[in-house]
């Protein structure tokens, strides 16, 4: 039976934070798609202070594709042009001290401009410009991104089939189809709630807050992608895992060095 290492309260996390929200938005389409990968290939990747949160003795690779909508600030309303983008990012899960499990990006790619700038400067994200876009056309979902890095094109082409909710059709449920269990896979790689950031400074951290996921199961039909290669990791086999959620109303709280 598959393990969870660390022993972490991922129970707090999905708590709303004290205090008034930095901002605002939408998140559509979510695809997570994961690869299961040798700790020693990840670790040394990570910033001084995280520690990988590992499930079944492996570490966990996302690539995550979705569209925002709404984005805005608490202080004043969504700018239409300006406040919907699409994006891309690569992923792992972590922790610090055996705490506060959370998200270390390794890349974020978007294809608005100023939402790159505005998150490399306020979140200190690894954002980069790129070409996306996402459709979604009955249980058919199609996601593309292409991003210049110096003479080459690194991105990604996905289709993938949506299915039934997760856990539809399961007796005895503890919690209705769509729902993550704690304890389960799903729970472990899909809800999170903390993310770390670094950009030439401190550690820093930052809170989501939504309802949990509505989770479909999903199929690939087509994954071709060098966002995972580029980051420096290089996955011995195929995604393994593979679920969708149509839509997470995101309220987002400010950053914060780690420890305070």
């Amino acid at each position: 039976m598959a393990t969870i290492e660390q022993e972490i309260d991922r129970r707090a996390p999905a708590c709303r934070p004290r205090g008034r929200p930095a901002g605002y938005h939408r998140w559509h389409d979510l695809l997570f798609v994961h690869w299961r990968v040798d700790p020693a290939a990840v670790a040394p990747l990570l910033p001084a202070g995280l520690t990988l949160d590992t499930w079944d003795g492996c570490a966990w690779v996302g690539l995550v594709p979705f569209s925002i909508s709404g984005l805005r600030p608490w202080w004043a309303p969504a700018v239409p042009g300006v406040s919907a983008f699409d994006e891309i990012n690569v992923r792992t899960y972590v922790h610090h001290q055996g705490k506060d499990p959370g998200v270390w990006f390794f890349s974020l790619d978007a294809n608005s401009a100023l939402a790159v700038r505005i998150a490399r400067w306020w979140w200190r994200l690894n954002y980069r410009r790129a070409r996306m876009s996402v459709r979604r056309e009955g249980r058919t979902v199609w996601y593309r991104c292409q991003r210049r890095a110096g003479a080459r094109t690194v991105g990604a082409e996905i289709v993938a089939r949506i299915g039934p909710r997760l856990g539809q059709g399961e007796p005895g449920r503890s919690l209705p189809p769509g729902r993550a269990i704690e304890g389960t896979l799903e729970h472990f790689l899909l809800e999170r709630y903390v993310l770390y950031s670094q950009r030439g400074g401190p550690l820093l951290t930052a809170r989501v807050h939504h309802r949990p996921y509505s989770i479909r199961q999903a199929r690939l039909w087509r994954c071709e992608e060098s966002l995972v290669a580029e980051t420096g990791i290089a996955p011995d086999e195929p995604p393994c895992h593979v679920a969708y959620s149509r839509l997470a109303k995101v309220e987002v709280f400010p950053l914060r060095p780690v420890g305070n």
